[in-house]
Formats: C-alpha cells, structure tokens, sequence
C-alpha cells in the first residue's frame, strides 16, 4: 500500500545531493567499528569476564584463527564498500528515473493545459480530465499540488452566472451551459479525489485548493474530506443552483468563506461533520437563498460566523453542538431566517456575543441546552422576532448578560428552566416584547439580578415558579410593564421588597404574592 505522502521527501529534495564517496566510506568504518566494540563489550559485560587468559605460546590454531579472523575483516570492509557503492548508485539511479518521469510529466502537462483554452468545450473537458489524470500520475506531491492549482485556476476565471445572461440570447446561453458542464465537471473531479481514503495513491487530502473569488451556480462536494491543508472559498459567490458539501468532512486544516456571499441557490452542509478544523465565514453575506446546516455535527475545533450579515434568506443550524467553538460575534442579522429550531447544545461554546438583531427571524424552539455555554453577552435585540419557544435549559451556561431589547419581540414561551444557569444580569428591557408566558422553572439558576425594566412588555404570564433558583436582586423598574398574573409557586427572590409600601408602577404580580 502507498502512501500519498510519500512523495514528500523527494518535493523537498531539489536535485541530487551526495557527500564525497571517501567520507562516506571512513564514517562508515567508524560507525561499523564503534558497533563491533559496543556489542563486544556488552557481551564481555554480560558474561562476566573479567580478564583475558595471556597465552605463552602462539600455536597453530591460535594462527589459524587469527588468519581467519584478517580475512574476515577484509571480507567486511570489502561489502561496505560494496553496499556504499551499491546505494549511490541506486540513489542516482531514482534520481535519473524522476528526472525523465518529471520531464515527461512536463510534456504532458503542457498539451493538457493547452486544451483548457481551446474554444471547444468539448476539447476543453478533455483537458481537464488530463490533468486530473497528470495529477495521479504525478511523480511528487509538488507536481501533484500544481495540477490542482491549475484547476482551481480554471474556475477562478472571469464567469457569468444565468441570472447575468443578455434576456433571449440564445447563443450566449448554449456557451455558458458549455461553461458550466466544464466547471462542474471540474468540481465532480475534486470532490472525487477527496472522497478517498489517505492511504489511497490518487487520494488529493491534505493539498491546498483556492477557490478565491469563484462563483459558483452549483457543484458537487457532498463527500469531500477536508482533513488537511487549506481549502479557499473567500470572496466566493454563490449566485444559483446546488452546491452541496452534505455528509462533508471537515476534521483538520483551514477552510475559508471568509467575505463569501450567498446570494441565491441553495448551499447545503446537511449532515456534515466539523471535528477538528478551523472554518471560517468571517464577514460572509446570506442575503438571499438558503444555507441548511440541518443535522450537522460541531464536535471540535473552530467555527466562526464572526461579523457575518444575516439579511435575507434562510439560514438552517438545525444541528448538535457537542464540543469545540462556534461563534457568531457581532454578527448582524438583519433579514431572512436563521434557524436554530431542534438544535443540541451539549458542550463546547457557542458565541453571539455583540450581535445585532434588528429584522427577519431567529428561530432556536424546541433547542435543547444541556452543557457548554450559549453567549449572549451584549446583544442587542431591536427589531425581528427572536423565539426560543419550548427549548429546555437543563444543564450548561446561557448568558444574556448586559443584552439591550429595545424593539421586536423576543419569545420564551413554554422554555423549560431545570438545570444549569441563565443569566439575564445587567439586561435592559426598553421597548421589546420579551415573553416567558407559560415558563417552567424547575430548577437550575436563572438570574435577572440588576436587570433594568424602563419600557415594552415583560410577560411571566401562568409561568410556574417550583424549584431552582430565580432572582431579581437589585432590579429596576422604570416604565414598561412586567406581568406575572396566573403565576404559581413562589415569588422569585428580589422581585418583591418588605421595604416597598406599593409594587413598582407597572409590575403585576399575583395576589397571593403581595405582601
């Protein structure tokens, strides 16, 4: 079995580089000497010799043995030579044989690229299909690498989508339907490549792909490996069609979408798994189509959304969040639909941290938060409808810490409090509707502790207060309304004070709760 990193070795090695075959022999005198005198001595040690036997007279089978043992030596020191002799000469013998399989390559190489800028489509999908056969057959991992590079170059080239076509040209459609199938064919290539195993000798796992600047109007990836190297989709768009990367694997290296936009089409990363890698959508744009991350699996490494705009479209994270870190940092959604419906967050760290929601929706019902931490800290809610309607916090850390809702309506409806701890310290309620109609609170910590209550509507209607901990402690009520009617069990701590001789202008709290 070959290995695909086998090649390495000789990618590094530029041209054929011997030591003087005279050093070479005297370190191998010395080195075989230095072992002969390391094995005497062990075994003298280990037979516990002590001194040798002097002998007064040199009989003849003492001579006999003496001359055997000279001839031995010389017999020795003759098949080092030998095998030093023997290696240079099989070293220059595969350095002469990648030479011509270098210069061959070379040749072939040539002719394939030439077809890729024929003006037949046909011809230039022949070429293609050459140099995904070059790559295969390329004699290192540098000559590998660069067939690659040229296919990646071929999709960077200057390309019009459908939705860019002059309405009713009937020729300039028949050219880019050309186009596409060749593009497509060279996406079908790669996925190919990457969807076998390392140890297979046409596997392409572990090289670099750049896809800079592409647009894609579909393409098959659903498969793919990215366990190695660094794969490129910056400033990439994804302008129409199905592009697929479902049942992809990211579990090393770096894959980047940084800057991307999706822009129409459908982009799906159904059932991929994210186990080891970095992958990147900094400042990437969801203005229209739909991304599906329905059922994926972030159980490591580094997924980051950080700065990415939400403005249309559909976005599915309908997916299990087990370890690693996901985050969306001052993202902006602003537009569309970002789901979060059915998620599992279990461990790891998932960051919102500075997010604006200001339009569209934002969906985590029936999400369910049993470890690792969801951060909220310092969101702002201003406008959309951000629901968590029926999820169940049983374990794990969620933080509003410091969030602002001042516009939109934010939904707790039916959540399940019962484990863990959700922290909404230091929140300001200005303006927004923020529903935990129906609630239960039934253990685990939640903690509206300096919460300020100035506007808009905070609704605890019929939610059941029967075990956990909730507190109010140091909370302020400005304006707004904050309703607890149809509540049950225990006032939460801090909420009412012995000090106060009324409740706070517009708290509503349960007859039975008042003092």
């Amino acid at each position: 079995m070959v290995s695909s990193r086998l090649p390495r070795r000789q990618a590094e090695r530029h041209g054929l580089r011997l030591w003087p075959v005279g050093t070479v022999l005297a370190l191998t005198f010395i080195t075989a000497i230095l072992v002969a005198a390391a094995v005497f001595y062990t075994g003298w040690d280990l037979l516990g010799a002590r001194t040798l036997k002097p002998e007064r007279r040199l009989d003849s089978k003492t001579l006999f043995d003496l001359v055997k043992l000279s001839f031995g030596v010389v017999a020795g020191a003759g098949a080092l030579v030998a095998l030093v002799v023997a290696y240079r000469r099989q070293r220059v013998d595969e350095d002469g044989a990648l030479r011509d399989a270098t210069r061959l390559h070379t040749e072939r190489f040539t002719t394939a690229v030439s077809q890729l800028g024929n003006e037949s489509a046909a011809v230039r999908l022949g070429g293609v299909h050459a140099v995904a056969g070059l790559a295969d057959d390329a004699p290192t991992r540098e000559l590998r690498q660069t067939c690659i590079d040229v296919l990646c170059a071929y999709l960077r080239l200057p390309y019009t989508a459908e939705d860019g076509l002059p309405a009713g040209d009937t020729e300039a459609r028949h050219a880019y339907l050309a186009l596409r199938e060749v593009r497509h064919t060279v996406i079908r290539l790669i996925r190919d490549h990457l969807r076998l195993p390392l140890q297979h000798r046409h596997s392409w796992r572990g090289h670099d792909f750049d896809f800079t600047g592409v647009t894609f109007d579909g393409g098959d990836f659903s498969g793919a490996t990215f366990s190695d190297g660094t794969v490129s989709f910056n400033d990439a768009t994804f302008a129409g069609g199905e592009v697929d990367f479902g049942k992809a694997r990211f579990s090393g290296g770096t894959a980047n979408f940084q800057g991307a936009t999706f822009a129409d089409g459908m982009v799906k990363f159904h059932l991929a798994t994210f186990s080891g890698s970095t992958v990147g959508f900094q400042s990437a744009t969801f203005a229209d189509g739909e991304v599906d991350f329905g059922k994926a699996t972030f159980s490591d490494g580094t997924v980051d959304f950080n700065g990415a705009r939400f403005s249309g479209g559909a976005v599915s994270f309908g997916a299990t969040f087990s370890g690693g870190a996901v985050s969306f940092g001052e993202a902006t959604f602003s537009g569309g639909w970002v789901d979060f419906a059915g998620a599992k967050f279990s461990d790891g760290t998932i960051n919102f941290r500075g997010a604006a929601f200001s339009d569209g929706r934002v969906d985590f019902d029936h999400a369910r938060f049993s470890g690792g931490e969801v951060n909220l800290m310092d969101a702002s809610f201003s406008g959309g409808a951000v629901s968590f309607g029926e999820a169940k916090f049983s374990g794990g850390m969620v933080d509003f810490l410091g969030a602002t809702f001042s516009e939109g309506t934010v939904s707790f409806k039916d959540v399940e409090f019962s484990g863990g701890t959700v922290r909404f310290g230091a929140a300001t309620f200005s303006g927004s509707m923020v529903d935990f109609g129906a609630a239960i609170f039934s253990g685990g910590e939640v903690d509206f502790n300096r919460a300020k209550f100035s506007d808009g509507t905070v609704s605890f209607i019929a939610a059941g207060f029967s075990g956990g901990t909730v507190g109010f402690t140091a909370r302020r009520f400005s304006g707004g309304t904050v309703n607890f009617t149809s509540a049950s069990g225990e006032p939460p701590s801090g909420l009412l004070r012995l000090n106060e001789s009324r409740l706070p202008s517009g708290l509503i709290v349960p007859p039975a709760w008042c003092p």
